[in-house]
């Protein structure tokens, strides 16, 4: 019989290079490494704790259209076109080094409140003391790929962009992590799961960071309602016999954590493991107010 799951609130708080100063009236104020933006945050529906002039004292604001991720920068301050954010792998005492920028997208290259995921992953893959082979799909930047690789694992990063995966690459020289063992391709993501599945490839441990909609670098469609069961299905079939995690992350999406949770313990049934759910969250520096960014579930082997 399924279980009711167990939903947890993941905050990374162990950043300096990154804060979230303050949110409210849709908007989110944030500190990236040297510089303050404004971007937008629909989910902020109450008031800002802090005043105007910490609203009006930034570097830019990213003005968006009806365009879903349409928009565009307002600079008010000069700033570089990319510079380096540091996070700290504290179970490794080593940290990622990497470049972010702003980009048309509204993005910067990096997802600060996934960084609770790193942590997680590099415990599990310094504890498992063997062997092991990552798959990061939908990679973007490599942050999760370069954690795992900086944990010992050798790592396969997928991404769509050949941009993303050359961003990723100049991250790996950043963090000193070039004689570690990754394979970076440009591919789409479940083709690729499917024929590693014809090669009889296996992994012990999967990243999935899909987005709401994409493209592959063929044109192939995306949709995530429509394509995660299939892609959730060909994973499976690409676990080892030993399996040490799966990890799903989900952004811009209606589905709750517990729609996650339910098609994970899906996926994964018959292994044995336990599985926990919920939102990734990051604390205000204002009034401690929780923001939620995306819904996750994850899996870890009780070995």
């Amino acid at each position: 019989m399924t279980t009711s799951p167990r939903i947890t609130l993941l905050e990374s708080n162990r950043w300096i290079d990154y804060e979230l100063i303050d949110s409210g009236n849709g908007s989110k104020l944030e500190r990236f490494g040297p510089y303050r933006f404004v971007r937008p945050e629909a989910q902020a529906i109450w008031k800002p704790a802090m005043g105007p002039t910490a609203w009006s004292d930034v570097h830019g604001v990213f003005q968006p259209t009806s365009e879903e991720s349409g928009g565009h920068w307002n600079f008010k301050k000069q700033i570089s076109e990319k510079w380096v954010m540091r996070y700290p792998l504290e179970k490794l005492g080593k940290e990622l080094q990497f470049n972010v920028m702003a980009t048309p997208g509204r993005h910067l290259g990096v997802f600060p409140e996934t960084a609770s995921h790193w942590d997680w992953m590099t415990g599990l893959i310094t504890s498992s003391k063997r062997p092991l082979k990552v798959l990061n799909l939908f990679g973007y930047t490599g942050l999760a790929t370069l954690a795992a690789a900086a944990a010992g694992a050798s790592v396969t990063h997928i991404d769509a962009s050949k941009k993303s995966v050359g961003w990723a690459r100049e991250n790996q020289s950043l963090s000193g992590l070039e004689d570690r063992p990754i394979r970076w391709i440009v591919d789409d993501a479940l083709k690729f799961v499917q024929r590693e599945n014809r090669r009889g490839v296996k992994y012990d441990g999967i990243i999935l960071d899909p987005p709401k909609f994409g493209r592959g670098p063929k044109g192939e469609v995306w949709e995530v309602y429509k394509s995660l069961p299939e892609l959730l299905e060909s994973c499976r079939s690409v676990l080892s016999d030993s399996p040490l995690f799966l990890v799903l992350n989900v952004y811009a999406v209606r589905a709750s954590a517990i729609h996650l949770s339910y098609a994970l313990e899906e996926a994964m049934k018959g292994r044995e493991g336990q599985l926990d759910a919920g939102e990734l969250v990051t604390r205000e520096k204002s009034a401690g107010r929780l923001l939620s960014h995306a819904v996750y579930a994850r899996w870890e082997t009780l070995n």
